[in-house]
Parts: C-alpha cells; sequence; structure tokens
C-alpha cells in the first residue's frame, strides 16, 4: 500500500527533526568516507547547524511527512552568479542534501521532495537545477539519473 505522502515548506521548528532524517545519509558517509566525513559530537550541534541553514536568505528546504510523521527532507540553496569575460551570467538551485527513511524509499518521496525544489527554483527565477554525488554512492547516482539530472562536471582527487 503506498502511503499518502504531503511535502511542506520547512520551518526553523523542523531542524530537529533534519537531524534526525539526516543520520540516514550521514551514516553511509561516514562508513564510505570517514576521512572527509565523521558523526556529529551532539544532536544538539546538528541541530543547530541545520537551523543555521534554515536561517539562510537564500535556502529553500522542505520535509516530506506521511501518517506516521516526517519520512525526509531536501535542502538547496538559490545561487545568483554574475557573468564575466569568461562565463554568461548563472541562476541556479543547487540541492544540498536529500535523505529519506529507508522504510518509504522507493516510493515517489524523493522525486516529490526533488520536484519541490524544482519548482522552488523555477519560482526564483532559477534556470538550473545542479547536485553533487560522492561516487561510492551508486543508489544516489542512480536516483538522480532518473530523475532527469545529468553529469556536467567531475571531481577528481588523489591524496597526497
Amino acid at each position: 500500500m503506498k502511503r499518502a505522502i504531503e511535502v511542506r515548506p520547512a520551518t526553523p521548528e523542523d531542524a530537529a527533526t533534519l537531524a534526525r532524517l539526516n543520520d540516514f545519509v550521514h551514516a553511509l558517509h561516514v562508513n564510505e568516507r570517514p576521512d572527509v566525513f565523521h558523526p556529529p559530537s551532539s544532536a544538539e550541534e546538528l541541530v543547530s547547524l541545520f537551523g543555521s541553514f534554515l536561517a539562510r536568505e537564500n535556502a529553500l528546504a522542505f520535509v516530506a511527512d506521511s501518517s506516521e510523521g516526517p519520512v525526509g527532507y531536501v535542502t538547496a540553496t538559490i545561487h545568483q552568479r554574475p557573468g564575466d569575460v569568461l562565463t554568461h551570467p548563472r541562476s541556479f538551485v543547487f540541492l544540498e542534501h536529500i535523505a529519506i527513511d529507508p522504510a518509504v524509499a522507493r516510493t515517489g518521496v524523493g522525486a516529490a521532495l526533488v520536484e519541490s525544489v524544482r519548482v522552488a527554483g523555477k519560482d526564483a527565477g532559477c534556470t538550473s537545477l545542479l547536485t553533487d554525488v560522492w561516487d561510492f554512492n551508486r543508489p544516489a547516482l542512480a536516483f538522480f539519473g532518473a530523475s532527469g539530472l545529468a553529469p556536467m562536471r567531475h571531481w577528481l582527487e588523489q591524496p597526497l
């Protein structure tokens, strides 16, 4: 049975919800790249991080609610880049974080959250949606590909 999901804008009161839901995806990052990611030292620290993000002027955030409560979130930022002698001016929305409770994975929650970012970005005058994904996160790469995002640039790394 498919759950009814409602996506709504996040408010500063949702900082603890975002912090809790972030555990699902952050644990993967900590496990795969402990040289880059570490667990927050406290829940309060993570709530503060999300609270600060939600207070930013260029921030977007949405929460997916089901009858059982929040099951996912997405955060994004609006960017306005002036042109210069080499590049055209750009306005884009950058998807920062997306986290879905594994119990509702592959039920349309992620697609609904990404669509909320698309709509908000268009409403803000953005002409594109960008995000980045760690190479180890194959499910996220597949999800974003199925959502219509395509590679546009590659970051390369060499430990020194």
